[in-house]
């Protein structure tokens, strides 16, 4: 819930009033995709972090937009985004 609004001070018959604005600061990578290595067959997590909590985050392979499914899960914990990546294969690289 944003703050910005109008504030006033009441004393009876008299109003000071103000209006804040508040300015939204960009949301940035805090900590970015590391390259990884694994075997074949193993899983693989892809994390990084975002510089605000719950921001909304699209995963992507290549150009290609991934869904949630039985080989890509999608984790957030406040401010980290997780790629979970199940039975990896050499197609997957």
């Amino acid at each position: 819930k944003s703050d910005s609004d109008t504030y006033s001070c009441d004393i009876g018959d008299a109003q000071s009033r103000a209006k804040l604005v508040v300015q939204e600061l960009p949301l940035r990578f805090k900590q970015e995709l590391q390259n990884e290595e694994a075997k074949e067959g193993k899983e693989v997590k892809l994390s990084c972090e975002l510089s605000k909590a719950g921001a909304p985050v699209t995963w992507l392979k290549g150009d290609t937009v991934l869904c949630a499914s039985d080989k890509y899960e999608f984790r957030q914990h406040g401010t980290v985004a997780e790629l979970i990546i199940r039975d990896v294969r050499s197609g997957d690289a």
